[in-house]
């Protein structure tokens, strides 16, 4: 396993500058946010250019993008795909192998997302890459058993991980042990419990890294770890120190 950083812990910086923080921390891997608003590429503007796009994705020796994290602001289910296409054809040009995308919301025909999630499944999969969702409060993932339901009923579809969501969300205290089959990426931060607890200083919060680690390691997931701290005005943290102190942290236990 090794660690990487995402674009989002700095998402306050542009993007340039973002790329020199996480370079300064002495990360070598990125999972970048392609964001149509609050990351640090946008979508709309792969669709309109792939090629430029690509280029901005070439940040120098020392930093390689290998994950991208994405959500598209499109109404449209056709305008959606032509994103959607668009960011599959960046990823395989950069040497990208992983997508994260959201479910969709709670309450969503299970139906109607297998269907939407295996047509995506089957696109990426054109273009070699893996489809995951993320765990994520406010969409189907958000139970552990529909997560495992949606990766057993759409062929391909693997998990990111954000154990903050199973801590924080409606369903903590539920076991998702069942999940770590599926997964395929994560995402960490410490997490509390209480109110405004979602993102805390690493160590304060309920995140069992080493437990996590060890359930990753019983299903032989060789991917990545990804630092994903970010700047939360409900509980603000000094973020490069955050970030650094889990790359340290989980670099120990790998």
């Amino acid at each position: 396993m090794q660690v990487a950083c995402s674009t989002l812990c700095f998402s306050q910086k542009p993007f340039e500058q973002a790329l020199r923080s996480i370079a300064e921390l002495e990360f070598s891997k990125l999972d970048v946010a392609v964001h149509e608003h609050g990351g640090h590429v946008k979508p709309s503007e792969v669709a309109a250019d792939v090629g430029l796009a690509a280029q901005k994705l070439r940040p120098g020796p020392g930093l390689t993008p290998v994950a991208f994290s994405v959500e598209i602001d499109a109404a449209e289910e056709e305008e959606y795909l032509r994103q959607y296409k668009a960011v599959c054809r960046l990823a395989r040009i950069s040497a990208v192998p992983l997508l994260t995308i959201k479910a969709a919301p709670t309450g969503t025909d299970f139906e109607a997302e297998v269907a939407r999630l295996t047509k995506l499944c089957q696109i990426a999969q054109g273009d070699g890459l893996i489809l995951t969702v993320a765990t994520l409060i406010g969409t189907l993932t958000e139970d552990p058993d529909m997560a495992l339901e949606l990766c057993e009923w759409v062929p391909g579809l693997g998990l990111t991980l954000d154990p903050s969501h199973y801590i924080a969300g409606p369903n903590q205290g539920k076991n998702y042990d069942h999940v770590f089959p599926h997964v395929r990426h994560v995402h960490l931060r410490d997490t509390g419990r209480g109110p405004n607890s979602f993102q805390v200083r690493i160590g304060q919060g309920e995140v069992e890294y080493g437990r996590i680690l060890s359930q990753l390691e019983r299903h032989h997931y060789n991917r990545l770890l990804t630092v994903d701290v970010r700047h939360e005005p409900s509980a603000p943290v000094s973020l490069e120190p955050e970030v650094r102190k889990l790359k340290f942290l989980l670099e120990s236990m790998v």
